[in-house]
Protein backbone atom coordinates (compact mmCIF):
# COMPACT_ATOMS: atom_id res chain seq x y z
CA UNK A 1 0.00 0.00 0.00
CA UNK A 2 1.18 3.16 -0.48
CA UNK A 3 -0.57 5.31 1.84
CA UNK A 4 -0.48 2.90 4.84
CA UNK A 5 -2.51 2.96 8.38
CA UNK A 6 -0.28 3.77 11.20
CA UNK A 7 -1.68 3.83 15.23
CA UNK A 8 -3.93 6.92 14.75
CA UNK A 9 -2.47 8.51 11.90
CA UNK A 10 -1.00 7.65 7.83
CA UNK A 11 2.13 7.25 6.10
CA UNK A 12 2.51 8.29 2.16
CA UNK A 13 4.37 5.72 0.60
CA UNK A 14 5.85 7.37 -3.13
CA UNK A 15 5.49 4.73 -5.68
CA UNK A 16 8.78 6.05 -7.30
CA UNK A 17 11.17 4.17 -4.77
CA UNK A 18 9.08 2.90 -1.49
CA UNK A 19 10.18 5.51 0.75
CA UNK A 20 7.80 7.20 3.23
CA UNK A 21 7.48 10.91 2.33
CA UNK A 22 4.28 12.04 4.22
CA UNK A 23 3.01 11.58 7.78
CA UNK A 24 0.24 12.87 9.54
CA UNK A 25 -1.76 11.95 12.29
CA UNK A 26 -5.54 11.22 11.78
CA UNK A 27 -7.74 14.41 13.87
CA UNK A 28 -8.98 13.33 16.81
CA UNK A 29 -13.07 13.49 17.70
CA UNK A 30 -12.74 16.76 19.54
CA UNK A 31 -10.47 18.29 16.53
CA UNK A 32 -13.55 16.91 14.55
CA UNK A 33 -16.07 18.47 16.55
CA UNK A 34 -14.24 21.80 16.37
CA UNK A 35 -14.04 21.72 12.79
CA UNK A 36 -17.94 21.36 12.53
CA UNK A 37 -18.52 23.87 14.56
CA UNK A 38 -16.29 26.65 13.65
CA UNK A 39 -17.53 25.68 9.51
CA UNK A 40 -21.00 26.76 10.69
CA UNK A 41 -20.35 29.42 12.45
CA UNK A 42 -17.72 31.09 9.90
CA UNK A 43 -21.00 29.87 6.90
CA UNK A 44 -23.01 32.17 8.65
CA UNK A 45 -20.94 34.92 8.04
CA UNK A 46 -19.84 34.14 4.60
CA UNK A 47 -23.14 33.86 3.04
CA UNK A 48 -23.84 37.71 3.76
CA UNK A 49 -20.32 38.31 2.04
CA UNK A 50 -21.15 39.82 -1.81
CA UNK A 51 -20.61 37.18 -4.31
CA UNK A 52 -18.19 39.67 -5.88
CA UNK A 53 -15.81 39.75 -2.86
CA UNK A 54 -16.11 36.12 -2.85
CA UNK A 55 -15.38 35.38 -6.48
CA UNK A 56 -12.34 37.76 -5.61
CA UNK A 57 -10.74 35.75 -2.98
CA UNK A 58 -11.32 32.40 -4.54
CA UNK A 59 -9.62 33.94 -7.81
CA UNK A 60 -6.48 35.01 -5.58
CA UNK A 61 -6.62 32.00 -4.16
CA UNK A 62 -6.24 29.89 -6.93
CA UNK A 63 -3.75 32.77 -8.54
CA UNK A 64 -1.70 31.73 -5.31
CA UNK A 65 -1.58 27.91 -6.14
CA UNK A 66 -0.71 28.40 -9.80
CA UNK A 67 1.77 31.07 -8.93
CA UNK A 68 3.58 28.09 -6.73
CA UNK A 69 2.89 25.56 -9.50
CA UNK A 70 6.20 23.76 -10.13
CA UNK A 71 6.64 23.22 -6.36
CA UNK A 72 3.39 22.01 -5.44
CA UNK A 73 3.93 20.13 -9.24
CA UNK A 74 7.19 18.42 -7.24
CA UNK A 75 5.12 17.38 -4.52
CA UNK A 76 2.37 15.91 -6.62
CA UNK A 77 5.28 13.86 -8.76
CA UNK A 78 6.85 12.79 -5.47
CA UNK A 79 3.55 11.37 -3.38
CA UNK A 80 1.99 10.19 -6.14
CA UNK A 81 4.93 9.28 -9.33
CA UNK A 82 3.44 11.52 -12.26
CA UNK A 83 6.00 12.54 -14.47
CA UNK A 84 7.53 16.19 -13.43
CA UNK A 85 7.31 17.07 -17.09
CA UNK A 86 3.08 16.94 -17.14
CA UNK A 87 2.57 17.70 -12.97
CA UNK A 88 2.81 21.72 -12.84
CA UNK A 89 0.55 21.59 -15.81
CA UNK A 90 -2.39 20.43 -13.74
CA UNK A 91 -2.42 23.76 -12.01
CA UNK A 92 -1.42 25.92 -14.78
CA UNK A 93 -4.27 24.76 -17.44
CA UNK A 94 -6.77 22.89 -15.63
CA UNK A 95 -7.29 24.34 -12.39
CA UNK A 96 -6.77 27.53 -13.36
CA UNK A 97 -8.68 27.59 -15.98
CA UNK A 98 -11.70 26.12 -13.94
CA UNK A 99 -11.35 28.10 -10.88
CA UNK A 100 -11.42 31.57 -13.27
CA UNK A 101 -14.16 30.31 -15.51
CA UNK A 102 -16.24 29.43 -12.10
CA UNK A 103 -15.56 32.81 -10.45
CA UNK A 104 -16.47 34.87 -13.42
CA UNK A 105 -19.98 33.28 -13.73
CA UNK A 106 -20.58 33.29 -9.91
CA UNK A 107 -22.51 36.52 -10.04
CA UNK A 108 -24.95 35.68 -13.03
CA UNK A 109 -25.26 31.99 -11.72
CA UNK A 110 -26.37 32.61 -8.39
CA UNK A 111 -28.52 35.74 -9.42
CA UNK A 112 -32.64 36.17 -8.54
CA UNK A 113 -34.46 34.12 -11.18
CA UNK A 114 -37.08 37.08 -11.77
CA UNK A 115 -40.55 36.11 -12.17
CA UNK A 116 -42.77 38.66 -12.02
CA UNK A 117 -41.76 41.97 -11.19
CA UNK A 118 -45.41 44.51 -11.38
CA UNK A 119 -47.18 47.47 -9.36
CA UNK A 120 -48.64 44.38 -7.48
CA UNK A 121 -46.19 41.70 -6.94
CA UNK A 122 -43.04 41.24 -6.84
CA UNK A 123 -42.09 36.86 -7.64
CA UNK A 124 -38.57 35.53 -7.55
CA UNK A 125 -36.54 32.55 -6.80
CA UNK A 126 -33.09 33.24 -4.78
CA UNK A 127 -30.71 30.70 -4.61
CA UNK A 128 -29.62 30.15 -0.97
CA UNK A 129 -25.95 28.30 0.41
CA UNK A 130 -26.65 25.06 1.65
CA UNK A 131 -24.51 25.33 5.10
CA UNK A 132 -21.53 22.77 5.06
CA UNK A 133 -20.31 20.60 2.26
CA UNK A 134 -17.73 17.99 2.56
CA UNK A 135 -15.47 17.48 -0.25
CA UNK A 136 -13.76 14.22 -0.62
CA UNK A 137 -11.21 14.09 -3.50
CA UNK A 138 -8.77 11.45 -4.82
CA UNK A 139 -4.80 11.41 -5.36
CA UNK A 140 -5.08 10.57 -9.30
CA UNK A 141 -5.92 14.38 -9.77
CA UNK A 142 -6.12 16.00 -6.78
CA UNK A 143 -6.02 19.87 -7.81
CA UNK A 144 -8.11 19.02 -10.79
CA UNK A 145 -11.05 16.99 -8.91
CA UNK A 146 -11.44 18.67 -5.68
CA UNK A 147 -11.60 22.52 -7.74
CA UNK A 148 -14.58 20.99 -9.42
CA UNK A 149 -16.67 20.93 -5.81
CA UNK A 150 -14.26 23.38 -3.49
CA UNK A 151 -14.30 26.85 -5.66
CA UNK A 152 -17.99 26.45 -6.55
CA UNK A 153 -19.25 25.83 -3.32
CA UNK A 154 -17.26 28.84 -1.57
CA UNK A 155 -18.97 31.05 -4.19
CA UNK A 156 -21.99 29.79 -3.56
CA UNK A 157 -21.64 31.04 0.02
CA UNK A 158 -21.11 27.38 1.65
CA UNK A 159 -17.94 27.04 4.23
CA UNK A 160 -16.08 23.42 2.81
CA UNK A 161 -14.16 20.96 4.83
CA UNK A 162 -11.71 18.64 2.37
CA UNK A 163 -10.71 15.31 2.92
CA UNK A 164 -8.26 14.53 0.24
CA UNK A 165 -7.02 11.08 -0.33
CA UNK A 166 -4.24 9.70 1.63
CA UNK A 167 -1.70 9.19 -1.46
CA UNK A 168 -1.90 13.02 -1.55
CA UNK A 169 -2.56 14.68 1.66
CA UNK A 170 -0.45 17.95 0.89
CA UNK A 171 -2.97 19.02 -1.49
CA UNK A 172 -5.11 19.80 1.43
CA UNK A 173 -2.67 21.92 3.25
CA UNK A 174 -1.87 23.92 0.44
CA UNK A 175 -5.35 24.99 -0.05
CA UNK A 176 -5.46 26.14 3.35
CA UNK A 177 -1.60 28.10 3.53
CA UNK A 178 -3.55 29.53 -0.26
CA UNK A 179 -6.73 30.35 1.53
CA UNK A 180 -5.37 31.81 4.43
CA UNK A 181 -2.99 34.02 2.58
CA UNK A 182 -5.39 35.59 0.30
CA UNK A 183 -7.52 36.44 3.67
CA UNK A 184 -10.96 34.29 3.57
CA UNK A 185 -12.28 34.42 7.04
CA UNK A 186 -10.93 31.62 9.63
CA UNK A 187 -13.28 28.49 9.13
CA UNK A 188 -14.70 29.03 5.97
CA UNK A 189 -12.14 26.47 4.28
CA UNK A 190 -11.00 23.72 6.45
CA UNK A 191 -9.41 20.27 5.95
CA UNK A 192 -9.40 17.00 7.82
CA UNK A 193 -6.84 14.40 7.96
CA UNK A 194 -9.25 11.19 8.54
CA UNK A 195 -9.96 7.66 7.82
CA UNK A 196 -12.74 6.17 6.15
CA UNK A 197 -15.12 5.55 9.42
CA UNK A 198 -14.33 9.38 10.52
CA UNK A 199 -15.41 10.01 6.92
CA UNK A 200 -19.09 8.31 7.80
CA UNK A 201 -19.23 9.52 11.09
CA UNK A 202 -18.93 12.96 9.40
CA UNK A 203 -21.37 12.03 6.78
CA UNK A 204 -24.06 11.86 9.03
CA UNK A 205 -23.62 14.30 11.22
CA UNK A 206 -26.52 16.83 11.03
CA UNK A 207 -24.43 19.84 10.19
CA UNK A 208 -22.94 18.17 6.84
CA UNK A 209 -25.40 19.42 4.46
CA UNK A 210 -23.74 18.45 1.21
CA UNK A 211 -21.44 15.86 0.11
CA UNK A 212 -19.31 15.85 -2.97
CA UNK A 213 -17.49 12.91 -3.81
CA UNK A 214 -15.06 11.66 -6.75
CA UNK A 215 -13.88 8.12 -6.51
CA UNK A 216 -14.62 4.63 -7.08
CA UNK A 217 -18.32 2.89 -7.08
CA UNK A 218 -17.32 1.01 -3.99
CA UNK A 219 -16.86 4.67 -2.57
CA UNK A 220 -19.84 5.98 -3.79
CA UNK A 221 -22.01 3.43 -2.57
CA UNK A 222 -20.44 3.75 0.84
CA UNK A 223 -21.45 7.28 0.78
CA UNK A 224 -24.75 6.60 -0.01
CA UNK A 225 -25.25 4.33 2.92
CA UNK A 226 -23.62 6.50 5.28
CA UNK A 227 -25.57 9.70 4.15
CA UNK A 228 -29.21 7.52 3.72
CA UNK A 229 -30.86 8.16 6.99
CA UNK A 230 -30.59 11.87 6.10
CA UNK A 231 -31.87 13.91 3.19
CA UNK A 232 -29.29 15.48 2.28
CA UNK A 233 -27.48 15.58 -1.34
CA UNK A 234 -24.33 13.89 -2.74
CA UNK A 235 -22.48 14.54 -5.70
CA UNK A 236 -20.79 11.44 -7.36
CA UNK A 237 -18.45 11.31 -9.90
CA UNK A 238 -17.24 7.42 -9.85
CA UNK A 239 -15.05 7.04 -12.97
CA UNK A 240 -15.85 5.09 -16.21
CA UNK A 241 -14.68 3.26 -19.05
CA UNK A 242 -14.71 5.38 -21.71
CA UNK A 243 -15.11 4.75 -25.34
CA UNK A 244 -13.20 6.67 -28.67
CA UNK A 245 -15.32 5.66 -31.86
CA UNK A 246 -12.82 6.48 -35.38
CA UNK A 247 -15.11 6.32 -38.47
CA UNK A 248 -13.62 6.29 -41.63
CA UNK A 249 -13.51 10.17 -42.70
CA UNK A 250 -11.16 10.47 -39.70
CA UNK A 251 -8.40 12.88 -40.05
CA UNK A 252 -6.52 10.27 -38.74
CA UNK A 253 -3.09 11.45 -37.25
CA UNK A 254 -4.79 14.13 -35.23
CA UNK A 255 -7.02 11.30 -33.65
CA UNK A 256 -3.97 8.95 -33.72
CA UNK A 257 -2.07 11.12 -31.69
CA UNK A 258 -5.30 12.69 -29.67
CA UNK A 259 -6.32 9.49 -28.10
CA UNK A 260 -3.01 7.67 -27.54
CA UNK A 261 -2.61 10.46 -25.05
CA UNK A 262 -6.06 9.95 -23.58
CA UNK A 263 -5.44 6.47 -22.59
CA UNK A 264 -2.06 7.07 -21.35
CA UNK A 265 -1.55 10.10 -20.07
CA UNK A 266 -1.09 9.96 -16.41
CA UNK A 267 -0.85 6.22 -16.69
CA UNK A 268 -3.68 5.99 -17.45
CA UNK A 269 -4.96 7.01 -13.92
CA UNK A 270 -8.19 9.11 -15.23
CA UNK A 271 -11.73 8.57 -14.53
CA UNK A 272 -12.32 9.76 -18.35
CA UNK A 273 -9.17 8.10 -19.96
CA UNK A 274 -9.77 6.58 -23.33
CA UNK A 275 -9.69 2.69 -22.68
CA UNK A 276 -12.02 1.62 -25.71
CA UNK A 277 -11.33 2.31 -29.01
CA UNK A 278 -13.60 1.12 -31.81
CA UNK A 279 -12.36 1.45 -35.57
CA UNK A 280 -13.54 1.63 -38.84
CA UNK A 281 -12.37 -1.78 -40.53
CA UNK A 282 -11.48 -0.04 -43.74
CA UNK A 283 -8.94 2.19 -41.39
CA UNK A 284 -8.35 -0.45 -38.39
CA UNK A 285 -5.27 -1.62 -39.41
CA UNK A 286 -3.40 2.42 -39.98
CA UNK A 287 -4.93 3.29 -37.16
CA UNK A 288 -3.45 0.41 -35.38
CA UNK A 289 0.08 0.44 -36.41
CA UNK A 290 0.50 4.51 -35.92
CA UNK A 291 -1.19 4.16 -32.39
CA UNK A 292 1.72 1.56 -31.62
CA UNK A 293 4.36 3.65 -33.41
CA UNK A 294 3.63 6.54 -31.34
CA UNK A 295 3.08 4.35 -28.18
CA UNK A 296 6.45 2.93 -28.61
CA UNK A 297 7.69 6.96 -28.00
CA UNK A 298 6.89 7.01 -24.88
CA UNK A 299 9.66 6.83 -21.87
CA UNK A 300 8.92 4.85 -18.81
CA UNK A 301 11.39 5.57 -15.64
CA UNK A 302 11.63 8.00 -12.93
CA UNK A 303 8.79 10.70 -12.88
CA UNK A 304 11.37 13.15 -11.33
CA UNK A 305 13.68 12.78 -14.45
CA UNK A 306 12.20 15.24 -17.37
CA UNK A 307 12.96 12.63 -20.01
CA UNK A 308 10.01 10.64 -18.41
CA UNK A 309 6.91 10.54 -20.45
CA UNK A 310 4.75 7.56 -18.40
CA UNK A 311 5.38 6.78 -14.58
CA UNK A 312 4.71 4.57 -12.25
CA UNK A 313 1.33 3.45 -11.06
CA UNK A 314 0.09 5.16 -8.20
CA UNK A 315 0.85 1.63 -6.11
CA UNK A 316 2.33 -1.63 -6.65
CA UNK A 317 -1.02 -3.28 -6.32
CA UNK A 318 -2.64 -1.39 -8.37
CA UNK A 319 -0.21 -2.11 -11.28
CA UNK A 320 -0.65 -5.56 -10.57
CA UNK A 321 -4.40 -5.54 -10.46
CA UNK A 322 -3.81 -3.99 -14.30
CA UNK A 323 -1.65 -6.62 -14.77
CA UNK A 324 -3.92 -9.48 -13.96
CA UNK A 325 -6.38 -8.22 -16.20
CA UNK A 326 -4.33 -7.84 -19.34
CA UNK A 327 -2.55 -11.90 -18.51
CA UNK A 328 -6.76 -13.07 -18.14
CA UNK A 329 -7.78 -10.99 -21.45
CA UNK A 330 -4.43 -12.51 -23.27
CA UNK A 331 -5.06 -16.14 -22.25
CA UNK A 332 -8.81 -15.58 -23.82
CA UNK A 333 -7.16 -14.55 -26.72
CA UNK A 334 -6.27 -11.03 -27.04
CA UNK A 335 -3.01 -9.98 -27.99
CA UNK A 336 -0.75 -7.36 -26.74
CA UNK A 337 0.19 -5.29 -29.71
CA UNK A 338 2.96 -2.96 -27.86
CA UNK A 339 6.50 -4.85 -27.30
CA UNK A 340 7.45 -5.04 -23.70
CA UNK A 341 11.22 -5.51 -23.85
CA UNK A 342 11.29 -1.58 -25.01
CA UNK A 343 10.77 -0.90 -21.32
CA UNK A 344 13.25 -2.13 -19.20
CA UNK A 345 11.97 -0.15 -15.79
CA UNK A 346 8.72 -2.23 -15.96
CA UNK A 347 9.41 -5.13 -13.53
CA UNK A 348 6.54 -7.19 -11.64
CA UNK A 349 6.04 -6.53 -8.14
CA UNK A 350 6.98 -2.68 -8.68
CA UNK A 351 4.49 -0.10 -9.94
CA UNK A 352 6.26 0.75 -12.68
CA UNK A 353 3.97 -0.89 -15.74
CA UNK A 354 4.61 0.01 -19.53
CA UNK A 355 1.77 0.64 -21.78
CA UNK A 356 -0.18 -1.87 -23.06
CA UNK A 357 -2.38 -2.01 -26.61
CA UNK A 358 -4.62 -5.01 -26.66
CA UNK A 359 -6.16 -6.34 -30.09
CA UNK A 360 -8.28 -9.36 -30.37
CA UNK A 361 -10.64 -8.23 -27.39
CA UNK A 362 -13.91 -9.01 -26.73
CA UNK A 363 -16.77 -7.82 -23.91
CA UNK A 364 -16.39 -10.94 -21.90
CA UNK A 365 -13.12 -9.82 -20.99
CA UNK A 366 -12.98 -7.93 -17.87
CA UNK A 367 -10.34 -5.55 -19.66
CA UNK A 368 -13.55 -4.51 -21.59
CA UNK A 369 -16.26 -4.75 -18.41
CA UNK A 370 -14.24 -3.16 -15.58
CA UNK A 371 -12.43 0.03 -15.02
CA UNK A 372 -8.83 -0.44 -15.76
CA UNK A 373 -7.30 2.54 -14.42
CA UNK A 374 -4.49 2.06 -16.09
CA UNK A 375 -2.06 2.54 -19.39
CA UNK A 376 -4.44 -0.03 -21.27
CA UNK A 377 -6.03 0.61 -24.60
CA UNK A 378 -8.43 -1.78 -26.34
CA UNK A 379 -8.89 -2.20 -30.16
CA UNK A 380 -11.98 -3.05 -31.97
CA UNK A 381 -12.92 -2.88 -35.40
CA UNK A 382 -16.45 -2.17 -36.08
CA UNK A 383 -18.39 -2.10 -39.46
CA UNK A 384 -20.10 1.08 -39.12
CA UNK A 385 -22.01 3.58 -36.61
CA UNK A 386 -24.85 0.98 -35.26
CA UNK A 387 -22.10 -1.44 -34.57
CA UNK A 388 -19.97 1.16 -32.93
CA UNK A 389 -22.84 2.91 -30.60
CA UNK A 390 -23.99 -0.73 -29.50
CA UNK A 391 -20.59 -1.78 -28.26
CA UNK A 392 -19.99 1.81 -26.78
CA UNK A 393 -23.26 1.77 -24.79
CA UNK A 394 -22.22 -2.34 -23.38
CA UNK A 395 -20.93 -0.80 -20.55
CA UNK A 396 -21.93 0.05 -16.81
CA UNK A 397 -20.07 3.15 -17.28
CA UNK A 398 -20.99 6.05 -19.43
CA UNK A 399 -19.17 9.41 -18.03
CA UNK A 400 -17.28 10.34 -21.85
CA UNK A 401 -17.47 8.86 -24.96
CA UNK A 402 -15.98 9.95 -28.16
CA UNK A 403 -16.68 10.56 -32.28
CA UNK A 404 -13.62 10.94 -34.64
CA UNK A 405 -15.30 12.32 -37.53
CA UNK A 406 -14.91 15.21 -39.74
CA UNK A 407 -18.79 15.40 -40.12
CA UNK A 408 -20.52 17.36 -36.96
CA UNK A 409 -23.70 16.43 -38.40
CA UNK A 410 -23.11 12.79 -37.81
CA UNK A 411 -21.08 13.13 -34.64
CA UNK A 412 -24.59 15.19 -33.30
CA UNK A 413 -26.83 12.14 -34.81
CA UNK A 414 -24.41 9.59 -33.22
CA UNK A 415 -23.88 11.37 -30.25
CA UNK A 416 -27.59 11.41 -29.05
CA UNK A 417 -28.18 7.50 -29.09
CA UNK A 418 -24.93 7.21 -26.87
CA UNK A 419 -25.66 7.08 -22.94
CA UNK A 420 -22.71 9.01 -21.69
CA UNK A 421 -22.11 12.70 -19.35
CA UNK A 422 -20.35 14.13 -22.29
CA UNK A 423 -20.06 13.31 -26.00
CA UNK A 424 -16.39 15.15 -27.46
CA UNK A 425 -15.98 15.63 -31.42
CA UNK A 426 -12.02 15.08 -32.17
CA UNK A 427 -11.16 15.65 -28.64
CA UNK A 428 -11.07 13.11 -25.57
CA UNK A 429 -10.16 13.44 -22.11
CA UNK A 430 -10.63 16.97 -21.10
CA UNK A 431 -13.73 19.06 -18.52
CA UNK A 432 -14.48 22.08 -20.50
CA UNK A 433 -15.37 24.18 -16.93
CA UNK A 434 -18.06 25.87 -19.42
CA UNK A 435 -20.16 22.22 -19.76
CA UNK A 436 -21.77 20.42 -16.74
CA UNK A 437 -19.74 17.60 -15.83
CA UNK A 438 -21.70 14.32 -15.07
CA UNK A 439 -21.80 10.99 -16.40
CA UNK A 440 -24.63 7.98 -15.88
CA UNK A 441 -25.21 4.43 -15.07
CA UNK A 442 -22.19 3.56 -12.40
CA UNK A 443 -20.73 6.92 -13.39
CA UNK A 444 -21.97 8.83 -11.30
CA UNK A 445 -24.94 11.79 -10.79
CA UNK A 446 -25.18 15.13 -10.55
CA UNK A 447 -22.82 17.13 -11.91
CA UNK A 448 -20.12 19.94 -11.48
CA UNK A 449 -18.52 22.89 -13.40
CA UNK A 450 -20.53 25.20 -15.51
CA UNK A 451 -23.64 27.29 -14.12
CA UNK A 452 -25.12 24.03 -12.99
CA UNK A 453 -21.87 23.29 -11.30
CA UNK A 454 -22.64 26.17 -8.86
CA UNK A 455 -26.52 25.45 -8.52
CA UNK A 456 -25.65 22.29 -7.28
CA UNK A 457 -24.48 23.64 -3.97
CA UNK A 458 -27.73 26.00 -3.80
CA UNK A 459 -31.45 25.37 -2.66
CA UNK A 460 -34.21 27.23 -4.59
CA UNK A 461 -35.76 29.47 -2.16
CA UNK A 462 -39.25 31.26 -3.20
CA UNK A 463 -40.36 34.94 -2.77
CA UNK A 464 -44.43 35.65 -3.37
CA UNK A 465 -44.39 39.63 -2.18
CA UNK A 466 -47.93 41.12 -2.92
CA UNK A 467 -47.98 44.56 -3.06
CA UNK A 468 -50.05 46.77 -1.13
CA UNK A 469 -50.80 50.43 -0.78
Amino acid sequence: MSATSVERGFRTVTPIDGSVVVERALASDSEIETTLARAVAAQRRWADVPVAERAALCTAAVEWCVARADELGAELTTQMGRPIAHSPFELRRGFQERGRHLAEIAASALADIEVERSQNFHRFIRREPLGVVLVLAPWNFPWLTSVNAVIPALLAGNAVILKMAQQTPLVAERYAEAFAAVGIPNGVFQYLHIDHDQVAHIIADERIAFVAFTGSVAGGQAVQRSASNRFIGTGLELGGKDAAYVRADVALEHAVENIVDGAFFNAGQSCCSVQRVYIDRGIYDRFVDAAVALTNTYVLGDPRDPATTIGPMVRTDAAESVRDQVREAIQSGAESLVDQSRYAAERNGTAYMAPRILANVNHDMRVMREETFGPVMTVTPVSGDDEAIRLINDSRYGLTSSVWTTDPDTALRIGNRIATGTWFMNRCDYLDPALAWTGVKDSGRGCTLSRLGIETFTRPKSFHLRLTT
